[in-house]
């Protein structure tokens, strides 16, 4: 079992990553590359581009890492785990081509309908004059959706057409995703409720994590515009496990099986995002990484050791079974700089987490760094606390009791963070 494992990143997800593993019976020496404060109390932190698969492979060998966990999106569409693998280092995480499931939206749906796996009509647009065409034929409401990484951001939810189409100019002519808006997918409208599932997978074998529900809008009742996420819980009840065994049969099973006919098996953790419709699961998105913030529910329900798992995953050797989780379900709440996702002012004073016990709710950090002795904002997204309980109301107020006891200049939280799994029951 590995002894030393690097985890590549700096957020909330990978914080839980780190949180989880020194939790492990055999619990490892974590490194960390960036890290953050919050990780800096569990792992030795490197320094270095935690954006670059050549310093990525450099600190893993240097350090003698023996496994090495991608937390981000952006190298691992660099191809850092074709360099792990041409090296012969242990990796957890999806090839450049794998990785195209995230990392090109256009690609995503091609290979959905290449290997019918359910998801809503579409079409790839390389001009503006495509894409309008592509509206006028779906009819509002209709989605587009930038075609490249744009950090969670480049996904519009059009309910007119006039907001379809200035979606279309800042893509395709202002360019506000950069390269990333260079072609769209324009998708038509699906109704349902929106989850997510999570399977960690060696290419043959996948590990069913759990659920998760997120709230992607900036304020209370899904008002405002779309963030990176500002809360989830885990499980969620929309997904029974009559639902999960359809979910496995009719998407994760011939993603994993596409992905090894087309030469590019598919390794790592898969996320995927999920419309529940009157006719079915569809697939809204993938995620070719834990979810943030759904890692920060996600692996506090993991009711097993995580490290043989990740090495499983890297090496091959998986088995093909729900992973053991809590009973409890989990509540993360984000808190937020003011402003985010817009404009928003960095080093505001962070005080309240000296409060906290074991007992209590678990803190993630995400946007904090360390000036002197003094903890501030440093990003967006800040921290995410994370509740559990008997049951979801429990678990929602353990989650906000720890918000409460935080403080920081210009704080901004959802405040209703759960309470559509207390509708769904």
């Amino acid at each position: 079992m590995p002894e030393r494992v690097l985890v590549v990143g700096g957020g909330a997800r990978e914080h839980a990553i780190c949180w989880r593993l020194v939790r492990d019976p055999e619990a490892p020496a974590v490194l960390a590359l960036p890290g953050n404060p919050g990780i800096a109390e569990l792992a030795q932190l490197l320094p270095g581009d935690a954006g670059s698969p050549d310093a990525i492979l450099a600190l893993a060998a240097g350090h003698r890492a023996d496994l090495t966990v991608i937390g981000p999106e952006v190298p691992l569409g660099l191809g850092v785990v074709d360099r792990f693998a041409a090296a012969g280092r242990p990796v957890v995480g999806p090839t450049r081509a794998a990785a195209r499931l995230e990392t090109s939206k256009a690609f995503a749906k091609q290979f959905m309908t290449r290997h019918r796996v359910p998801t809503a009509r579409y079409r790839v647009c390389d001009t503006p004059e495509d894409a309008t065409r592509a509206i006028d034929e779906f009819g509002a409401p209709v989605v587009i959706k930038a075609d490249g990484l744009a950090a969670g951001k480049g996904v519009v939810v059009a309910l007119e057409r006039e907001t379809a189409l200035a979606a279309v100019n800042g893509a395709m002519i202002a360019r506000q995703f950069g390269d990333a808006g260079l072609s769209v997918v324009v998708e038509e409208f699906l109704e349902g409720t929106e989850a997510s599932f999570f399977v960690l997978t060696d290419g043959t074998r996948a590990l069913t994590l759990t659920s998760a529900q997120d709230h992607k809008r900036a304020y209370d009742g899904d008002q405002g515009p779309n963030t990176g996420g500002m809360g989830a819980f885990a499980p969620t009840p929309r997904i029974t496990p009559e639902l999960e065994v359809r979910i496995l049969k009719e998407i994760v099973e011939p993603v994993l099986a596409g992905m090894r006919a087309e030469g590019a098996p598919y390794r790592g953790f898969l996320y995927v995002g999920l419309m529940l419709t009157g006719t079915g699961p569809r697939v809204i998105e993938f995620n070719v990484r834990l979810g943030d913030p759904e890692a920060q529910v996600v692996l506090p329900l993991l009711d097993e050791p995580l490290l043989p798992l990740l090495h499983a995953a890297a090496t091959g050797h998986l088995e093909q079974r729900h992973a053991r989780t809590s009973s409890q379900p989990h509540v993360g709440v984000v808190v937020a700089s003011g402003g985010y996702p817009g404009t928003f002012e960095r080093g505001r004073l962070i005080t309240g987490l000296d409060t906290f016990t074991d007992d209590d709710p678990v803190v993630f950090h995400a946007g904090t760094r360390r000036d002197g002795d003094r903890l501030v904002t440093d990003g967006g997204r800040v921290l995410s606390v994370v509740g559990r309980g008997r049951d979801f109301p429990s678990a929602i107020a353990h989650a906000y009791s720890g918000v409460r006891r935080i403080h920081f200049e210009g704080m901004h939280y959802r405040r209703d963070i759960g309470r559509t799994a207390m509708l769904s029951l």
